[in-house]
């Protein structure tokens, strides 16, 4: 029998655009107990996975993650699209491929404020290379588990993203991040399930609560004194209690909920808390992240 039937080798390669965070992203889950190699050359690829291969026998829970962009020497899109393939269909690997990604205003300001050159286009326009650069990454990019664009993300968000999605645990549970947020400030980036409370009457038009937050047990209680709220919220929570041992049963190791109003600060963030107060008291292991609040710094 292989030694690696029953736990093969998870192999995250980190991929994407200059600048999106791979680099950073890489160091995260090198924090979290991953073996990490950067900006590996293709051609050397086999060779490296089959000595760690051949060193993991006593590893319960073998994981690997490799770095490779634009940068790598010999980077041809045909080749890595070939030994991909080849990744996917061994037995003793489970590979996972994730991707990084910004707008492409955001690139340019992040290599203007680094003064840094493109890998790309070192004697030309940073935006030509981040053009050049998306038309060789535009096949992998198809191929990738997962696309995290970091446009409005910073480093702690990164790191926070990550660690949720990618913690090395042997206990098989579920990590649930409940999160709240402000629609006209965009949609969270890599929700699972969304959903909008808007309908639900609005503490900001009220002068004594205007100031308070979803946090506060004044502002609590008048959203839960909406006529509509006992009836929205008894079909939001059989849902998602219904929904969690179904992701559990397909492997899912992780689901964002997040929860959406206009300003993030009162009827979502209430909402939010009181599922993360039941899944918490019910035996799941969640996480509570509030946009807007972090962003206003409360």
């Amino acid at each position: 029998m292989d030694k690696f039937e029953d736990k093969p080798l998870k192999l995250y390669l980190i991929t994407g655009m200059s600048g999106a965070g791979k680099s950073s992203a890489l160091k995260v889950l090198e924090d979290l107990n991953y073996e990490a190699i950067d900006n590996l050359p293709v051609t050397l690829l086999s060779n490296v996975l089959e000595l760690v291969l051949a060193d993991y026998e006593n590893d319960d829970h073998p994981a690997l993650v490799i770095g490779i962009d634009a940068r790598t020497r010999n980077f041809q899109q045909d080749k890595i699209l070939e030994n991909l393939a080849d990744l996917k269909s061994r037995d003793n690997i489970d590979l996972q491929i994730l991707y990084f990604d910004s707008s492409d205003e955001i690139l340019v300001k992040r290599f203007s404020e680094t003064r840094r050159k493109h890998p790309l286009a070192k004697d030309r326009q940073v935006i030509d290379g981040i053009t050049q650069e998306r038309q060789l990454m535009q096949a992998i990019r198809a191929e990738a588990d997962y696309i995290f664009d970091t446009s409005d993300m910073g480093g702690q968000d990164l790191r926070q993203t990550l660690t949720q999605k990618f913690e090395r645990q042997h206990s098989g549970d579920m990590n649930i991040v409940i999160s709240s947020f402000a629609y006209p400030k965009g949609l969270p980036r890599n929700a699972d399930l969304v959903f909008d409370v808007r309908f639900l009457r609005n503490p900001h038009y009220v002068d004594a609560l205007k100031s308070l937050t979803g946090l506060d047990s004044k502002i609590q209680k008048y959203v839960e004194q909406d006529k509509r709220f006992a009836d929205f919220y008894g079909k939001i929570s059989d849902l998602i209690l219904f929904l969690l041992p179904e992701y559990k049963k397909e492997g899912k190791s992780y689901l964002k909920i997040s929860f959406g109003c206009t300003g993030g600060w009162h009827r979502s963030v209430c909402v939010a808390e009181k599922i993360a107060k039941q899944l918490n008291e019910g035996g799941f292991k969640v996480n509570i992240y509030h946009r807007e609040l972090v962003l206003r710094g409360t």
